[in-house]
């Protein structure tokens, strides 16, 4: 049976989860996403290669870096995945510039050991205070092992102001005209650019974009009908349907899990 528990502390999210049959559909998190196989096999395609995690396997994502996700086969999987802000990442770190991970997957025990640490501090509902600390060693581990910063690795102004536009308009649809006549192109010109250059069609940015925001709001508000008006969405089984998607379960359960 498929079991998702997010708990909340320090700024990180942490996800424990156990799935045999539940597949992730393509989304890209703001956060820097790290974690853990406990056990089984992950299998996901990200920058359109396949990758697998094994047991033991560490799983690193940039920020709004396009991936799914599956149990590899019939036997599950096992995993703890920790969410963290970029700007805490900099913040817990001491460090002016944002790391890019190189590598998706990487088998290191001291790692492993700062992730799940982390994992359980916040699933154990210690004090803020250990689990901010815990944040920082973890934080530094990482920075460590990564040399290339953001600015490195700069998208084009054109991608910039498009991501741009379309956050600008989270409460409303997609409307395609709109956005590619801001930016010069025909709609077929901006699809292309954009995908070609992210990893998602505008379409998958945006809807994703919309979730993610009702998450924030859900944390802030503690009200999923707050995250349907505010995100523009028809209504609360919208917006279950596409959450739990991307998050394994649904708005109104997230919520719950929230005041646990």
């Amino acid at each position: 049976m498929d079991k998702f528990v997010y708990r909340k502390s320090a700024d990180v999210t942490m996800l424990s989860a156990s799935i045999t049959d539940f597949s992730y559909k393509k989304h890209a998190h703001q956060e820097y996403a790290v974690g853990v196989t406990l056990r089984g096999i992950q299998q996901y395609t990200m920058d359109g290669a396949l990758q697998l995690s094994h047991q033991n396997g560490v799983m690193l994502f940039n920020p709004e870096q396009a991936h799914d996700g599956t149990a590899h086969d019939r036997q599950g999987l096992d995993y703890v995945m920790l969410y963290i802000d970029p700007q805490v990442m900099l913040d817990a770190a001491g460090q002016k510039e944002l790391v890019l991970f190189d590598e998706p997957i990487v088998y290191d025990r001291t790692l492993r050991t700062a992730i799940l640490n982390l994992g359980s501090a916040i699933s154990g509902k210690q004090d803020e205070a250990r689990c901010t600390e815990l944040t920082m060693l973890l934080a530094e581990r990482l920075t460590r092992m990564n040399t290339d910063v953001f600015s490195q690795r700069k998208e084009s102004g054109l991608i910039n102001k498009a991501k741009e536009l379309l956050h600008a308009d989270l409460s409303e649809v997609l409307q395609l005209d709109k956005v590619s006549t801001a930016l010069g192109l025909s709609k077929y010109q901006f699809i292309r650019m954009f995908q070609s250059q992210v990893g998602s069609s505008p379409y998958q940015y945006f809807l994703n974009a919309k979730i993610e925001r009702a998450k924030h709001i859900i944390e802030k508000e503690k009200d999923v009908y707050a995250a349907v008006a505010a995100c523009g969405l028809t209504d609360l089984t919208h917006l279950n349907r596409h959450f739990k998607s991307i998050y394994g379960i649904t708005a109104h359960e997230y919520l719950c899990h929230l005041l646990k």
